[in-house]
């Protein structure tokens, strides 16, 4: 049985970009111990799907990745942009560590 390797929790709470979305989500199915040939079983997509929405080479539909993000844990919260640095403290506040690995510049 192959083994999946633990990979570290992303470094900033903010999700930028769907390069990080991708990353957030095998870096929740890699903390599962899920293969991703596991994980698309599970999922119901091909391999590839989930391939391609964890390295955001590909366009995935919305539903499979809000899917994805459900099944592994991974929230995402809407927040007006106005308010988005106020939610990162609060939220960093209560991971340990996150505020000092975290980025923190405004409008992300």
């Amino acid at each position: 049985m192959k083994r999946v390797k633990p990979l570290p929790p992303p470094t900033d709470l903010v999700v930028p970009d769907s390069q990080a979305f991708g990353a957030s989500i095998r870096i929740a199915r890699c903390a599962a111990g899920m293969t991703l040939s596991e994980a698309a079983l599970l999922l119901g997509i091909a391999r590839q799907t989930l391939i391609n929405l964890e390295t955001a080479k590909s366009s995935v539909s919305l539903e499979t990745a809000l899917r994805a993000a459900r099944e592994f844990g991974v929230s995402i919260l809407a927040v007006p942009a106005g308010q988005r640095e106020t939610v990162r403290r609060v939220l960093s506040a209560l991971v340990p560590d996150a505020e000092n690995k975290g980025s923190t510049s405004p409008g992300r």
